[in-house]
């Protein structure tokens, strides 16, 4: 359970290390001077989405087999990453 826990950790920490979420974040603390507020909101938010992520992987993976699902995830990380190198998004 806990290297579970551990490489769940892990993987999410590094995918999120300056995506648009954290960038935004910097963006809010910097304009404001009540910094835990904004540590509580975007943790909440990261909380919440991860929930969604976990319930709609869960229902998901009865329709789909799980290769299926990340094949399909790491094609879209690939694309996403091809169009961020070519400035499309």
């Amino acid at each position: 359970m806990l290297k579970l826990i551990f490489s769940t950790f892990v993987t999410i920490f590094l995918a999120e290390l300056g995506d648009k979420t954290q960038i935004a974040t910097m963006m809010l603390a910097a304009n404001s001077k009540q910094k835990i507020i904004i540590f509580i909101g975007s943790s909440l938010a990261l909380v919440c989405s991860s929930l969604v992520a976990v319930l709609l992987g869960d229902k998901l993976s009865s329709l789909i087999p799980p290769q299926y699902i990340q094949k399909g995830a790491a094609i879209a990380f690939i694309t996403i990453g091809i169009l961020l190198l070519l400035n499309k998004i």
